[in-house]
């Protein structure tokens, strides 16, 4: 039973993804709540990107240096932590940061609108609930992830600039020719794609169990709790999936 019941609920979410395509291109188009929520995914997100992808840079940078000395090539500690940036660790980052500040939140806000009856009031006034209040998210996601991805590279750069130079006192102007001589576009394209793919997984699987809440407080909680499970795990697999797409790239 436990297998079936999650072979049901797994068909419950692939008609899901179906609505949600189908009312993706029908008007009426609603670019204020379009708008509302790229400013509440994204420039109410720049802050812990920042920090987080600051933070990975200098650690990766701080661990790289002590050993590629071993090796004496520690002038290539830029170019490798600017292509795992690009390739892995910012778009990872980026999601995971995104899932536990802004995924719980959505499962949380449509399954207290699910409890209180409010998605049933807008049903009753002929109000598609996919296409008015999942559609904004999702698009907002596709446009955030990748964006924000693109500035946890350049934060986490300038991270493992200044503790590879000021701290260990490696030449700077070898140390970014190298790194650019390393990274090439493809090592961003094909980050930035993977953040396109984990920001549509993670705003279809949270407003999904956000709008399969049960009843109550409890049942809000853990929808929001199964929200940020499901989709963190639902993204690792899927970065593991493109990364073996990718590597003949």
């Amino acid at each position: 039973m436990g297998m079936l019941k999650r072979l049901e609920e797994l068909g419950r979410f692939f008609s899901f993804l179906g609505e949600l395509l189908r009312v993706a291109f029908v008007p009426p188009f609603r670019w204020g709540r379009y708008m509302a929520e790229i400013e509440h995914l994204g420039i109410h997100s720049i802050a812990i990107i920042l920090l987080s992808g600051g933070a990975i840079g200098m650690i990766f940078a701080l661990q790289l240096v002590g050993i590629l000395q071993i090796f004496n090539a520690e002038i290539g500690t830029g170019a490798v932590t600017a292509v795992a940036m690009a390739r892995e660790m910012a778009p990872v980052i980026t999601t995971l940061m995104l899932i536990a500040k802004n995924g719980s939140a959505m499962a949380a806000e449509l399954g207290t609108m699910k409890v209180t009856e409010q998605i049933d009031a807008m049903e009753s006034m002929s109000v598609n609930v996919v296409q008015y209040l999942v559609l904004p998210k999702v698009v907002a996601s596709l446009l955030v992830f990748p964006t924000l991805t693109l500035l946890a590279n350049l934060i986490g750069a300038i991270g493992s600039y200044g503790i590879a130079v000021y701290l260990h006192g490696i030449e700077p102007g070898g140390y970014l020719d190298y790194m650019f001589d390393m990274l090439i576009p493809t090592d961003v394209i094909s980050g930035l794609l993977k953040a396109l793919v984990m920001g549509f997984i993670t705003a279809t699987v949270c407003c999904y169990c956000g709008l399969n809440a049960a009843q109550g407080a409890k049942g809000v909680g853990e929808g929001a709790n199964k929200a940020v499970v499901v989709s963190s795990v639902s993204i690792l697999v899927a970065d593991y999936i493109l990364a073996t797409v990718m590597m003949g790239f």
